[in-house]
């Protein structure tokens, strides 16, 4: 399958486009990537992106730059929407990319937002990819290390998502099921929980400790914040335990305890036993009753 793109300078958008495509596209282990400005290869193309001066998904042509399209989108959201409408993409994993990553590039490169200098942005890191490059050779090199980083930001995104997904049940069921304490949520390990807690009542849920066991074979309380994007904590720990790790916190707890953040919203324990225990001494705990 060949698939072009413009040769020389690239921007987020083409190489978001390309990134998705390799990762999506049911014929992704066939395609071959050129870049070029020639017409007569372009023509000849499977798939166009960022160049070309048409938008018809259903040839395969994605491109934004030409007076006929007024549209939003960048070729990253063009591409985006073609997987999603042919069914390559799941919808609901389709709209957190969207939202995640692919709005932003659409929206930089139309001119909706501005890169601000000191905000290490995806559209940003992307340009900073062409600084090292002075011939068409060289675009390609830098293009392609570009696509090997979106394409692990998409990764992430999918995984994200699926985690999110898997990790829902378990939220729902922890929020209104029965608990050992009213305002403890205990899971069998750490999940996503955050997106599911807040879009269910989170902000209002009695709940204010997240508690799980680690890989690290301990047990970790985490303070839950009043709102999903707030630094805050419901509740914090107790000012006593702030910063303190292994026996100056133990000493303090009564139990063995391995480590308090400074600002009081994790506390890491040897056991379910000696975070409750330590917890109920300082009156952190809310029986069911």
């Amino acid at each position: 399958m060949n698939v072009i793109t413009h040769s020389g300078k690239f921007h987020a958008d083409d190489v978001l486009a390309y990134a998705l495509l390799r990762h999506f596209h049911p014929l992704r282990n066939q395609m071959a990537l050129t870049r070029t400005r020639d017409p007569q290869i372009i023509e000849r193309a499977d798939i166009v992106f960022d160049v070309g001066g048409i938008y018809d998904p259903t040839s395969g042509r994605f491109d934004h730059h030409q007076n006929e399209y007024t549209g939003p989108l960048s070729s990253a959201g063009m591409v985006l929407a073609w997987l999603i409408e042919s069914n390559w993409i799941d919808t609901e994993l389709g709209q957190r990319l969207h939202h995640d990553i692919v709005e932003y590039v659409d929206d930089v490169d139309n001119g909706r937002v501005e890169e601000r200098a000191n905000v290490p942005c995806f559209s940003r890191m992307v340009s900073l990819f062409t600084a090292s490059a002075n011939t068409l050779i060289e675009f390609d090199q830098q293009f392609h290390k570009a696509v090997s980083i979106a394409s692990g930001i998409i990764e992430g995104v999918e995984a994200k998502y699926n985690l999110d997904k898997q990790a829902k049940q378990f939220v729902l069921t922890a929020m209104n099921g029965p608990r050992e304490f009213s305002n403890i949520i205990e899971f069998p390990q750490y999940l996503s929980w955050k997106g599911t807690y807040y879009a269910h009542g989170g902000e209002t849920h009695p709940t204010e400790f997240v508690m799980y066991p680690t890989m690290y074979e301990t047990w970790q309380v985490s303070a839950i914040p009043p709102t999903i994007d707030s630094f805050a904590q419901k509740r914090s720990f107790p000012e006593s335990w702030a910063g303190l790790r292994d026996e100056e916190l133990s000493a303090v707890t009564g139990t063995a305890s391995i480590f308090c953040h400074k600002n009081r919203f994790i506390a890491v324990f040897k056991t379910k036993k000696d975070a409750i225990d330590a917890m109920k001494h300082f009156g952190l705990i809310v029986s069911s009753t």
